[in-house]
């Protein structure tokens, strides 16, 4: 009996953006795409500001030191948009 287990690694890679949609690259080759507009702070940074992010948490998390923003891609698997303040 033959079982192959898959290894997955949600680390971060790499994150860009187009006009509407966050990009996301994964250590093990997926790609994670949600919709700017779900990450209201994000929409509302210039992209200059959005270029400039770093990896958190072991790399599992992005922050954008320039916005005031983090996202885990545990939440972007998830489908779960930002929380919102009210």
């Amino acid at each position: 009996m033959n079982i192959s287990a898959r290894i997955t690694d949600e680390r971060v890679l790499d994150v860009r953006f187009d006009a509407a949609s966050l990009i996301v690259d994964l250590m093990d080759g997926r790609t994670i795409s949600a919709p700017l507009a779900w990450y209201p702070r994000l929409a509302r940074a210039t992209p200059e500001s959005r270029a400039i992010w770093e990896k958190a948490g072991g790399g599992y998390g992005i922050h954008w030191p320039e916005i005031d923003e983090d996202l885990s891609t545990d939440g972007l698997l998830r489908g779960a948009p930002a929380v919102s303040s009210r």
